[in-house]
Formats: C-alpha cells, structure tokens, sequence
C-alpha cells in the first residue's frame, strides 16, 4: 500500500484532475475534473487521495483491488472492463482503479472517522516503535500474529513480514504476546524488512531473490536453517482468520489447538 500511495503522489500530486469515472453506485454522478491533487498517502491498508477543496478520496484494497497507473497512449492491463472501479485523469497519468471494494468521497476533516480506529502506521517515518510495542503488551494473551496483524493496534503490517518477523525472532505466530522477549526489536527488526523491500517488485527477506522468503508461502519445504519442514496453520481472531507459516524447530513455542 505504501508503495502504491508513493507511485500515485509522484504521478498525481500538484496536478488537477481533467476527468474522473466512478463506476460504482454512490458514485455514480460525481465529477471531480478540475480539482487539483494535494497528496496521495497511505494509512495502514487505507489510500487518502487528499483533493483541493478539503475532500479525500478514500479507498480500500481488501483482499482484491489493485491502482494502475497508464500514459493516456497506452493499453489498460489490470484486468477486464467490468472490474474497473474508478479512473481518474491528470494531462499526463491515468489511475485506474481495479476491483476496489471500498471508495468514498468525504471532507478532509472527516479522514478520521476511516482511519481513527486504526492503530500507528508502521511505516510512518516517526512510528514511536516503543508505543507499539506498549499497545502490543496490552493485549498480553493474544497470540503475537494475530496481535501484528491487528490494524487497530498496529497499522500496515501484512502477513509476509510478520512471517518472517517472527521466524527471524524465533517464535511462535501461536506465543503469547506476553511470552515475547524484547517486542520493540521485534516490532523494529518486521517494520525494517518492510521497508528494505519498498520500491522493489519481488519481496525478499532473505536477501537472495532466488531465495526470498524464510517461511512464508514455503509450508511442507525444509527450513532454510535447520531442515525441518515448515508447517502451515489457521489462526482465528474474532471474524478473521488468517495464514500461519512457521518452523516448529527455529521458532519453539505453542501451535495451533
């Protein structure tokens, strides 16, 4: 997402929109040409397309939504018409939004009623690592992956570095947040393998982009370490459940009940 909003606010801002198509019903009707775009951030899992005139645009990937971003001579390639959500023309850019669940127009004021949930942004330059780690130990029974992926205690960490954070740090994703020796080095060491990959295409933890990743994505391979096969599970945390990818040798500790 950070890496989106960064692309967006290089090829958007200080521009003004020449032509807007939202394709999606409480939308419908709207133009936003002629409105000049101030910025373009990202807040966690959420893009803030900040407008003159005090209005953002906000949207939300989920699991689906992609922005591309096209010179006007060139063919779309994110995927069939019908999934286009929104498109917004500058002179030289087209944004094209594909497959995005979530778009609303709002006053800039009102950013916090979709953002003011939502715990610090890791990857905020000034993130207080140690505030994180206070909001993490508030929450001292949660298992640590789910408490890294919960957006209202931390925002923006997805499930590929909080993989490999942990593997990294030896624990279990099923350890109590309690149990965790020294959370801030856990939580700085994560956020600095997010942003070590910002700006690239592939992902890499280990450093070698033939051998990108220590767990996540490698279940039933051996661990990169010590051989053992790497292990897969479900973890469950009130509606969502999410992947697990662990090393049961490298990272000791409980596992899925």
């Amino acid at each position: 997402m950070w890496l989106a909003a960064r692309r967006l606010d290089a090829a958007l801002s200080g521009t003004a929109l020449v032509e807007t198509d939202f394709r999606v019903p409480s939308l419908a009707t709207t133009d936003l040409s002629g409105h000049r775009v101030d910025q373009v951030r990202s807040y966690g899992k959420h893009l803030l397309f900040r407008l003159g005139g005090d209005l953002t645009l906000h949207t939300h990937f989920k699991m689906t939504g992609s922005w591309h971003l096209y010179r006007p001579a060139r063919p779309w390639r994110g995927g069939p018409d019908f999934e286009v959500r929104a498109v917004l023309r500058t002179a030289d850019w087209i944004a094209v939004g594909y497959r995005i669940p979530v778009i609303e127009l709002l006053p800039t004021r009102d950013e916090p009623r979709v953002i003011g949930h939502l715990g610090p942004d890791i990857l905020d330059p000034d993130v207080d690592i140690q505030d994180v780690a206070r909001r993490l130990a508030q929450h001292p029974h949660h298992p640590i992956g789910n408490a890294l992926l919960d957006q209202t205690i931390v925002a923006g960490f997805g499930l590929i570095y909080v993989s490999e954070g942990l593997f990294l740090h030896g624990v279990s994703p099923w350890t109590p947040v309690d149990d965790v020796l020294d959370l801030p080095r856990l939580i700085d060491r994560a956020r600095r393998l997010m942003a070590a990959n910002q700006g690239h295409g592939a992902q890499s933890s280990t450093g070698d982009l033939r051998e990108q990743h220590y767990v996540y994505g490698r279940a039933k391979r051996p661990c990169r370490r010590c051989g053992t096969s790497i292990r897969f599970g479900r973890q469950s945390s009130g509606r969502h459940e999410r992947d697990a990818y662990w090393c049961p040798h490298c990272q000791p500790g409980p596992g899925p009940t």
